[in-house]
This record gives structure tokens, sequence and C-alpha cells, in this order.
């Protein structure tokens, strides 16, 4: 009972000398840290006269040299305040700053021994002035090493009433070694061991007493040590490697997040502390290549460029990466208001020297579009703007027309009347052999540019770019399922089976853009996807990666297909045409498609149908225009056959 009552007392002291240390301002803290400095300048002077004359001197015997005790102390100060002794913030006192006290010491002692030396009649001995920058070296290193530690110590002990994380560090070289010096000074986290796959390094102490052990033994250090979390400090790891460590862990169920890559710590954009949980595009099976500078910058460099769907997944990473490549200005066009507001601020902070315009607009709106791709004579459009979202569009395919194909043709035409020099067309994986309304649409607005591409008018470029899923873009299976995850929810797959091409947002816009850049016309560009991920799996990696026991904690329900939905998808409809470009992640086709004369009347009747809500013959058009398209409804299949009465043509 008193032990438990001397606990409270004590915390109740700690907490009451931390929150009034607390408050105190930089300034205050600076003023308190100088009287200490002052206050042990003072012992240091004492203890340099006991031990010069072997003798505890009374102190009306040393007051005699007060003007010249004065005179050192204002030198000393004077030399901290030069070297910043007083600028950083005690409790991250390093290495490097307690260098510079011992400068600001040896060059206050240099300046009393020089004043000495040139004062002649010096009336303390210039041996004093030695021993005092030795013993003045000892207290102010001493003291503030004390205070750090007690500092770090009072913070973890006055909030100690939140759980610390404990922490497995994966990697005990340098990235590791400084993860855990740097978390040292926070109280949420408990570094309390290293692992590591060099041998020499295993059962070594690298820092604070943690010591190395072999990945082989995790299983058994967390049944003695209870990690919660582990941290992979390898930024320069590969992705293969990486992959191949993460499938070690997965079966401990135990999160893994990682520091961030060399490259972000390069760039000087995040510390090495900063911790965050493993991307799942670390675990793609794909290596990205590196962007061909030149194409990069060829349509975009130094030229106006105009980009349709600004504030979508795709469209704002093609706007970063677009201003990166320091255009002449950079023009947003979206229909969102908060999507476009957005990207628009984003941009302003990142790139304050880019010139841009942001507005508000339908791709359906011919007369406003134009007036702005004439206002700023613009010379390249990347037409982004788009309803992507299968189950909508299937469930409103008179909107998904109007919006994918008016839309599409709309920023063609204008683009040719208004003499803008390239246009490329951001397409999908959906489009070959269409099985909903949102692919057949987007194989449409494809035949457009190819037929738009043939003719003779106009000086426009149009080029098709095709791929498959992006990660994380908005509606897509990774955000939901992580969403899901964290809520404890089961995740929902439709098809155990069911596969989808995938890569990330920024490596889709470089890709595109460098597409863009090798057209020559009419040329459907399709980007090297890798090997396609099944849905379920990539489920069951993200429940592991939060540390999730799939059945146990979190279960995966499968739903039936959607309407429209396909089990795998494709990128190509012929196979036979595809051809290599001077990008290795890059192939060029050539793909069927209607003649113009053709084809335009087709979209009369298409258009016209959408415009009427006209859904069965909408459809029944849409599988004239289309004839791969394969629509849950056979009927609608069989009756677009019936009357179907022109010949598609090919282009090889």
């Amino acid at each position: 009972m008193a032990n438990a009552t001397m606990t409270l007392s004590s915390k109740y002291l700690l907490n009451r000398i931390y929150s009034i240390y607390r408050p105190l301002s930089r300034r205050q803290k600076r003023y308190l840290l100088i009287t200490t400095d002052i206050f042990l300048f003072c012992i240091s002077i004492y203890l340099t006269f006991f031990l010069r004359f072997e003798t505890l001197l009374p102190f009306s015997e040393i007051s005699k040299y007060t003007g010249l005790i004065i005179t050192l102390f204002v030198i000393k100060l004077l030399a901290f305040r030069f070297k910043r002794i007083y600028s950083p913030i005690i409790r991250y006192t390093d290495v490097e700053f307690l260098g510079n006290i011992l400068q600001a010491v040896f060059f206050s002692s240099i300046t009393s021994i020089v004043l000495a030396y040139f004062q002649g009649l010096w009336p303390i001995p210039r041996s004093i002035l030695i021993i005092d920058a030795f013993l003045t070296l000892f207290l102010v290193i001493g003291v503030r090493l004390l205070i750090r530690s007690s500092l770090q110590n009072l913070i973890v002990y006055t909030q100690s009433s939140r759980c610390q994380e404990r922490l497995l560090i994966y990697g005990a070289g340098t990235a590791g070694y400084q993860l855990v010096r740097g978390l040292l000074n926070d109280p949420h986290y408990c570094p309390i061991a290293f692992v590591d796959d060099n041998t020499e390094l295993h059962s070594q102490t690298v820092v604070k007493g943690l010591k190395v052990y072999s990945p082989k033994n995790i299983s058994k250090l967390w049944h003695q040590k209870k990690f919660d979390t582990v941290i992979l400090a390898m930024p320069s790891i590969n992705r293969k490697n990486k992959l191949r460590i993460i499938e070690q862990l997965q079966d401990l169920s135990i999160p893994v997040k990682t520091t961030p890559t060399l490259g972000e710590i390069l760039a000087g954009k995040v510390a090495i502390q900063k911790i965050r949980n493993v991307d799942i595009t670390e675990l793609l099976e794909r290596e990205e290549v590196a962007p061909d500078t030149k194409l990069l910058q060829k349509q975009v460099k130094d030229k106006i460029v105009l980009v349709t769907g600004a504030g979508g997944s795709i469209g704002s990473e093609l706007c970063r990466q677009i201003a990166q490549q320091q255009p002449k200005c950079l023009i947003l066009y979206e229909l969102n208001e908060l999507a476009l507001y957005s990207i628009d601020l984003e941009l302003s902070e990142n790139f304050p020297c880019l010139q841009r315009y942001a507005y508000l607009g339908n791709v359906t709106n011919q007369d406003y579009l134009k007036s702005i791709l004439n206002r700023h004579q613009v010379e390249t459009v990347y037409h982004a703007a788009a309803y992507k979202h299968v189950p909508l569009v299937e469930a409103n395919p008179a909107r998904g027309i109007e919006n994918n194909v008016l839309g599409t043709f709309i920023a063609a035409r204008c683009a040719i009347d208004c003499q803008v020099n390239n246009f490329v067309l951001i397409s999908t994986d959906k489009a070959v052999r269409p099985t909903n309304v949102m692919g057949a649409s987007k194989r449409v607005a494809e035949m457009i540019i190819q037929a738009f591409a043939t003719q003779p008018e106009g000086i426009t470029r149009f080029a098709i770019v095709r791929f498959g899923n992006v990660l994380n873009s908005s509606g897509s299976v990774v955000p939901r399922f992580r969403k899901l995850i964290a809520q404890g929810k089961s995740i929902t797959v439709t098809h155990k089976d069911i596969t989808r091409y995938f890569m990330s947002i920024p490596e889709a816009a470089r890709l595109v853009m460098q597409a863009g850049a090798m057209a020559k016309g009419g040329e459907v560009f399709l980007l090297e996807m890798g090997e396609p991920v099944r849905i379920y799996d990539l489920a069951e990696k993200m429940i592991r990666l939060s540390g999730l026991k799939l059945g146990h904690d979190i279960d995966i329900e499968i739903t039936g297909l959607r309407p429209g939905e396909k089990l795998y998808e494709e990128l190509l409809i012929e196979g036979k045409n595809v051809k290599p470009t001077e990008h290795p992640k890059i192939f060029c086709a050539r793909e069927h498609f209607w003649e113009w004369e053709i084809l335009e009347s087709e979209l009369n009747i298409l258009l016209e149908n959408a415009r009427k809500n006209n859904i069965e013959e909408l459809l029944i058009e849409l599988c004239r225009i289309v004839p791969e398209y394969q629509p849950k409804n056979l009927l609608i299949k069989k009756m677009a056959e019936a009357k179907s009465s022109t010949e598609i043509i090919s282009l090889n």
C-alpha cells in the first residue's frame, strides 16, 4: 500500500514538473538554459581554484578576481551564442551538437589565454584557464546529456498510460541504425531487436543494446519478445527481395511497415524514421522501367497542354507528371468542382511557378471547350475524362454513352478545328471484346479516334493508349479493401478466380505521355502490364500485411460476378498486329475500325438513342458498331446481327 502511494505521489510530482516545463516558450527555455550554464561556470571556476591551489579558498579570496571571472563568463556566453549552442531543442541533442560545445569551449579558452598573454600582469594563473576549460566542457556536456535523458524519460513516464508499439527492425545497416536513433525520442515506439540476412552481424549489438538476430529466428523471437510490428529498414532493397521478405513474414500475421525509399530520402521528401505501411504496389511482381526523359518531354515541355478529366485518378496524375516537365502552360478541364479545386491547389503549392488555368466544364459542351482551346492555342490534349465504373455505367447506359462516346467525339472534333498538334485518348483493357456498356463505349471512342486519324483535314496527330487497372484509383479494389480491413468487415470478391492487370498510377501516367510521344497517327498503344493478379490473392496479402488472420480476424466473401463483369481482361482484340516500340514497356498495334463515312451515321443513331434514353435500341446499335461486344442479354446481340447490313473494315 505504501509503495503504491509512493508511486502515485512520484508520478503526480513528475506530471507536475512536466506540466510546468512543457508550456514554456522556446525563449523561456533558452533563458533557463543560459542561467543553468552560468551556474555551471560558477561551479567550474570554484572547482578550478580548488584543483589549482589544492585547498578550498574562501569566497572572499575568489571575489578579488570578480571582474576577470565575469569577463571569462561573458567570453564563454558569446562563444556559445556564436556556435548556436542555444538554438537546438535539447532533447534532440546529438554528437554533432556536442562537437559544437567542444568548439565553443575551446574558442572561449583560447580567447581568454590570448587576452591573459597580452595583458601581461594577469593576476590569475594561466593554468586556471586551462583547468577551467576542461571542467566547463565536462559539466556543460554532462548536464546536457542528463537533461536530455531526464526529458526523454519524463515524457515516456508521463505518457506511460499510452501503449508503446514494440518494433522489430528488419535491416541492421545504416538505415536501421538511423531509424532506431530517430525513434529513441518518440514515446510511442519501442524497438526491441534487429533482424538481418547478413550472418556476420548476428548476435552483435548495434545500438542501445539491441541485438541482431537471424531471420530464421523471427517466429521464436516473437514468442519471446512479443513485438507488434515489423519495420523494413532497407530503403535500397529491390522489389524482388522485398517481396520475398514480406512473404516470409506473412505467416506471423503481424503488421509489416517500411521506411521510405532511397529516392524519397535522397530527394529530401521524408526522413528515414517516417514509417509508413507497405504499399500494395510494392508487392506487384513487376519492375518499373525508368522513363525516357526525351519521350516524357516531347509533347509537353515548353508547350501548352490541356488535360480533360484533370481531377480524376489518371487525369490528376497526368497533371503532376506534366508539371514536372516544365510546360509553357497547363490547363485543367474538369466537371467535378471539388476534384478540380484539389488538383489546382496541389499544383499551386508544389509548382508555384507553373502557369496554369482551371476550368469547370463538361467535355460534351462543344462551344465552351473550343473557346478554351482557341483562347490558349493548346498544342497537346490528353483526354482522360470518362465514366469508368462498370456497374454504374451498366445501370445508366445512356449517360455512359453521352460522356464516353459523345465526349470523345466533341473533344477530338474541337482539337481538329482548333489545330491542336497532339491528341491522346486514355482507353482501357475493358474495350477489348467488351461484355459491358462501359467497355463498349470506350471501344467506340477508340474507333472515333482511329477514324479521325485517317482524315486528310487538320494537323492533329491522334493516338490511343490502352491499359488495365491502376492501383489506388478512386473506387478501385485496393482503397475499398483497405477501408473494409480498417473497419473489420469482410472483404467481398466477386469470383475466386477473377484476375486483373495492375500498375501504379504514376507509372501509368508516365507511360501514357511516352506512348503519345511516339504516335504517327491512329495507333493503339498498349502498356505492358506484367502478369495478371488474382484479386482473391491480393485481398489475402492485404489482410496479412495488416497483421490479421484470414478466417479468424476477417473473412473473404464471394458475391458472384456483377453485370457486365469479366473473369479476365485482355489488351488486344487481334494479337497478330503487335509491334515493339523504342520503349520496352510500350507496344503498338493497328486495330480494325469503321471508315468515318460509315461510323458517322452509326454514331448519330447511337447518340440519338442515348438522348432519348431508348436503352434497347441503344444497346442494339452498340452491338452493330462494336461486333465483338457481348451484352448480358443475348437477344440484343441477335437483333443487332439481324439489322446489320454494313461491313467492318480492317487496317493492318
